[in-house]
């Protein structure tokens, strides 16, 4: 029996995968499967000549969606499936998720089809506090700004940051800061063929000054280890609200390879206990360099799948 082919798509800035991945050939190596890696827009590539293509370091897709779900829409066995890399790359699905009640982060949306002025945009912002702006459609950091309410110059360049990417034709997002995020970090639980695997505590990315334009930002990792009882528990609320979702959207629960979910706890009394930041159903990295075992655990789940 031929080993199966499992291509793991990348962006051309990244032609050998991100550094956090750089051990997952040989570890498919090592399980019976022929890794390959590929650029998910280079045209010379057959990708019907695999029997699985997983995608991983697409960080670029963003700058070009339209052509990243066409090229998603025309790979036989992608995972995860392009009908979900659609839906999950374009962050309104919080807004459709906190609907139907998972507990996100609050946020107001300015879209892209609306002519705001200045003072329209202005009036949007958070009164008070820390809020984050950034575009509906961006991966890794992309775009993001941390900003000041009672602070009016940070308030005017939040105000230049919205006005920028709506004049690009990207809807907005304003999102209040959670001040938890400073003192705990963010938790990511990563649920790999729909069971939970493990958990990753990170530190605050966006600090008070934070403006990333074009550069991917990287995050700093401070513990990875098994979901404990409570992370398992909100992952469970997540995971069965997101999987609803999918099974309606669908017509079927589609069984996701990977799906990573970042939370920040809530701490002020009548809050939820945590809130969703982001489901990451595509590019996000899975942290597989921060325990060894996070590593061979995700070979095994691509494994599962390449000889289902």
């Amino acid at each position: 029996m031929a080993a199966p082919i499992v291509t793991l798509a990348t962006s051309a800035d990244l032609p050998n995968l991100d550094a956090d991945e750089a051990g997952l050939p040989d570890a498919l190596r090592a399980r019976g499967i022929e890794p390959r890696i590929a650029v998910w827009n280079d045209p010379n590539v057959d990708w019907s000549a695999s029997d699985l293509t997983v995608v991983r370091s697409v960080r670029d897709y963003a700058t070009d969606r339209e052509a990243f779900l066409a090229w998603a829409g025309s790979v036989p066995r992608l995972l995860n499936q392009a009908n979900l890399m659609e839906w999950n790359s374009d962050k309104h699905y919080l807004k459709e998720l906190g609907e139907r009640g998972l507990p996100v982060i609050p946020t107001t949306w300015l879209e892209a089809d609306v002519e705001y002025s200045k003072h329209q945009i202005h009036t949007r912002f958070p009164a008070h506090g820390d809020f984050v702006v950034k575009p509906a459609v961006s991966s890794g950091g992309r775009g993001t700004g941390r900003y000041t309410a009672t602070d009016a110059m940070s308030r005017a360049d939040a105000i230049k940051h919205a006005s920028h990417e709506l004049r690009h034709g990207r809807s907005v997002m304003v999102q209040r800061y959670l001040s938890e995020t400073d003192r705990s970090g963010e938790l990511s639980i990563v649920y790999l063929n729909g069971l939970p695997a493990y958990s990753v505590e990170k530190k605050a990315m966006l600090h008070p000054r934070f403006r990333s334009v074009d550069e991917v930002q990287d995050e700093d990792v401070v513990t990875s280890s098994p979901a404990s009882e409570q992370e398992f528990r909100w992952g469970e609320q997540i995971r069965s609200v997101l999987h609803k979702y999918i099974s309606e959207k669908c017509g079927r629960d589609e069984l996701l390879l990977y799906n990573r979910v970042d939370i920040v706890r809530g701490i002020r009394e009548g809050e939820s206990e945590f809130y969703v930041m982001e489901i990451s159903l595509m590019d996000g990295s899975l942290y597989l360099s921060a325990d060894p075992e996070n590593l061979n655990k995700f070979a095994d789940a691509i494994a599962v799948r390449a000889f289902w």
